[in-house]
């Protein structure tokens, strides 16, 4: 089944159960605008109501820019209104891939800045290549981060780390970014992608419905008190032995063969 056609992305099913959704204005070096954030969670969207999709992977077209941030020529001249627009589209649109049920792979090939950095920080893992940048450059610019940069990015590397980040407007290489933890994983530029569809293979071995109720757990109790995020795990642990999943993956463990998982 085919994907719908979009102007600023490319949504592409390069093999069975892993879309990829490129990020498509190389001339731009994939600057974020309206049209494309808006492009964004559509894509996202469509890719939702796809049970046969179990990963994504999130990249930029080129070989130089994953995504350089926003397109500062398009907002340079914004007015509060059209700014807080733009800043809650991007949040509306990288949400999209918190509220999805696939596993999303960030698959980092270039500079990722700004937008970029908060485009990356809000999908589930990041791979990067070993020329990736990294950075949030905002409060150079007079701003701050308003795509998620001040909360995903402290919850992802730490508080302390954060600040300094957006405070010094610091580029980072993948290097660095790996040590801090930015980065999960790091490959040479022509293995990225290789490296992302490998992970997403392990991950498609596993139940859907475990992956992705494992996947809210983790989101959703990273924003409660401890007690109240325990008492979330509980429950999803229980509400998993009604599965026809779990029925399967613990008599394949006990009578020691193949596993066939259906997502329900």
């Amino acid at each position: 089944m085919s994907f719908n056609n979009y102007e600023n992305v490319l949504l592409e099913e390069p093999e069975e159960g892993i879309a990829v959704l490129t990020i498509n204005r190389p001339k731009a070096l994939n600057a974020l605008n309206l049209a494309t954030l808006k492009d964004i969670g559509d894509a996202l969207r469509e890719v939702k109501g796809r049970e046969d999709i179990r990963v994504v992977i999130v990249t930029g077209s080129g070989a130089k820019s994953f995504v350089a941030g926003a397109d500062i020529k398009e907002m340079q001249n914004d007015n509060v209104t059209e700014a807080l627009k733009l800043s809650k589209l991007a949040h509306s649109s990288f949400g999209e891939i918190e509220h999805l049920p696939q596993f999303v792979i960030a698959a980092v090939n270039g500079y990722a800045l700004g937008g970029g950095c908060e485009l990356a920080c809000s999908c589930d893992m990041r791979i990067a290549s070993t020329n990736a940048k990294v950075g949030q450059p905002e409060t150079g610019l007079g701003i701050i981060p308003g795509f998620g940069g001040t909360q995903r990015l402290t919850r992802v590397v730490g508080r302390g780390k954060a600040k300094e980040l957006i405070a010094t407007c610091d580029m980072i290489d993948a290097k660095e970014a790996y040590r801090i933890g930015l980065f999960d994983e790091i490959a040479e530029p022509e293995e990225l992608m290789d490296k992302a569809i490998e992970i997403a293979h392990k991950i498609m071995k596993n139940a859907p419905l475990s992956v992705a109720r494992a996947k809210y757990s983790v989101d959703r109790g990273a924003d409660l008190p401890l007690d109240v995020a325990i008492d979330l795990e509980s429950q999803i642990w229980g509400e998993m032995f009604d599965t026809q999943d779990q029925k399967e993956g613990m008599a394949a463990f006990v009578e020691k063969r193949p596993k066939h998982f259906i997502g329900k």
